[in-house]
């Protein structure tokens, strides 16, 4: 196992919207998503990168990674 990699089952640490948030591994956008359950529409950033809808499956998160997930509001 790399560093990067986490063991399944194994405890990760990442960062969401700017505070520390552990999952179990291995983690993907799709199952993130799943966890917090953002109110659509919504857009995901991982490591400063755009991740799209088609990727959430296949896009893992890795320990220490740093996870946006922006919500559009309404108002002016």
């Amino acid at each position: 196992m790399s560093d990067s990699t986490a063991a399944a089952g194994a405890t990760i640490s990442i960062t969401v919207n700017g505070e520390s948030f552990s999952l179990t591994g291995p983690a993907t956008v799709a199952s993130l998503i799943a966890l917090r359950s953002p109110r659509p529409p919504f857009a995901v950033e991982l490591n400063k990168t755009l991740v799209r809808r088609p990727q959430y499956d296949a896009t893992t998160i890795r320990e220490g990674d740093a996870v946006e997930i922006v919500t559009l509001v309404g108002g002016g």
